[in-house]
Parts: structure tokens; sequence; C-alpha cells
């Protein structure tokens, strides 16, 4: 089993439509995935398909009761697992900070997960906030490796930069810590800031970067409205090809 954090401080780069498509992809492909969502926003709950308002139970009461990850999880109408998240997510870092090892509190659940699961998960995929607040240092703490989506502008360097440096930082209190790879996001191949970003990444990061470009695709941007992963909503579209795409090179990697 590998545990894959989606993650970059940077808004608006496709964070959460590749934490979805990723799993929804994977799951696709007959492995058997969990998708915690970690943001107070509860994007990627909607966009499986569930009400996130109603819930009864949240990561909230992960964090906050003890609750235990398998008690949490539900069964998306997307076909795969899901631990929701909602506004009662919002201010966590400072119900938290008193708590001993408050930054371990994931990892110790996805822990006590996996000890009582008979037929694990192939893959937990958690989706994080675009910020370095408590519940993404938890997540970066207990996953084996980040999926950074990046959009090819140079605003969106300067975010890679600093998610790079926070990585590099966190190895102390998680030495399996890495990059597992970077995935360009919103690429618009007839736009020429876009390949000379995309140049600069290649040159930068080397293999870290994966083959498949996510494009600008209406039916990715139209999907969450339907409560759907672009999969289910238009399998034939450019962004359901990509994130199948996608989904066989992250396989790859783990064998």
């Amino acid at each position: 089993m590998e545990i894959i954090a989606i993650a970059n401080q940077k808004g608006g780069v496709g964070k959460t439509t590749t934490a979805v498509n990723l799993t929804a992809s994977l799951a696709a492909k007959r492995k058997r995935v969990l998708l915690i969502d970690l943001d107070p926003q509860g994007n990627a709950t909607t966009g499986t398909g569930l009400d996130k308002n109603s819930l009864d139970i949240t990561i909230a009461d992960v964090f906050l009761d003890g609750v235990s990850l398998q008690e949490a999880i539900v069964q998306s109408p997307a076909g795969f697992d899901v631990v929701a998240a909602n506004r009662e997510l919002a201010g966590m870092d400072i119900t938290l900070m008193s708590q001993t090892n408050s930054h371990e509190l994931l990892k110790t659940a996805v822990s006590d997960l996996v000890a009582g699961q008979q037929n694990p998960y192939d893959y937990i995929i958690m989706d994080c906030a675009p910020s370095l607040n408590l519940l993404t240092i938890n997540a970066l703490v207990a996953t084996d490796g980040v999926i950074i989506p990046m959009q090819c502008e140079y605003y969106a360097l300067e975010g890679l930069a600093d998610l790079s440096q926070t990585i590099e930082r966190l190895t102390e209190l998680n030495p399996k810590l890495h990059i597992r790879g970077v995935v360009r996001t919103l690429f618009d191949a007839r736009n020429t800031l876009a390949n000379d970003v995309s140049a600069e990444l290649d040159a930068h990061f080397g293999t870290l970067m994966y083959r498949t470009h996510i494009p600008r695709n209406i039916r990715l941007a139209e999907a969450p409205a339907h409560g759907m992963p672009v999969l289910a909503y238009e399998r034939w579209s450019k962004g359901a090809r990509a994130y199948k795409k996608l989904a066989a090179e992250v396989i790859k990697q783990s064998q």
C-alpha cells in the first residue's frame, strides 16, 4: 500500500481535481483506493457525489474525538471509498495545537487502519488544503510521497520552490517523505509561456516530471458540478484520458 499526498501551497492549480480524478482512474484500473479529504472546503468530498453536510462522521471526528478512520470511511457514488471533510475542519490548527504530537495524529490513524485491514488498500490519496497548516503537515508526516500539481506559470514556480523547501524540512519528522512527481495541470500547448515554464520544470526536476500533461478541459471543469469524477461524467474527454494516463504512470512507479 502507498500513501500519496496531493499538495501545493498555491491555490487554483488543479489539486482537488487531481486528487479526485487520479483516485477514480486508479479505481477504474481495479486498484483499491481510499480518498481522504483534508481541505475544510470539502471540494473533494462533493466532487465524488457525497453531501458533505449530511455525513455523520468526517475527518474532523478523527482529529478531534479519536474516531477511527475505519468508522469515517463511506462509499461514494463515484465507486471508491472516501473519508469526507466539511467546514468542521476550519480552525483545526488552533484546536489541535495544544495536543501532544498533533502533527502525527493522521499518521497514527492511518497506521491503525492498515493494521486492522484484511484486504488493505493499494493506495491512500490525500487532498491537502492550499496552505501549510497543521492538516497539511499531518498529511506530509503520514505520506510516503507527494504529487505536486503545477500550473505552468511563473507565480506557480515560486510556490513550488516554497513547497520543496517545506518537504525538505519535514524529512526530520518523516524520513520517507519525498516528491513522488510533479504533474503539469491546466496545460495549454498553444501558450508560449506555458511551454517555457514546462521546459524549465523539465530542466530542474528531470525524471520527477510526469510525462502526462493535464489539459485545460471544459469537461474537467463541469464534472464537479455534477458530483462526478470526469471519468464518470465524460469518459472519452481529453481530461479523462489524461488522468487515466497519469494513473498508469503512478502504477508504474509502484512496480
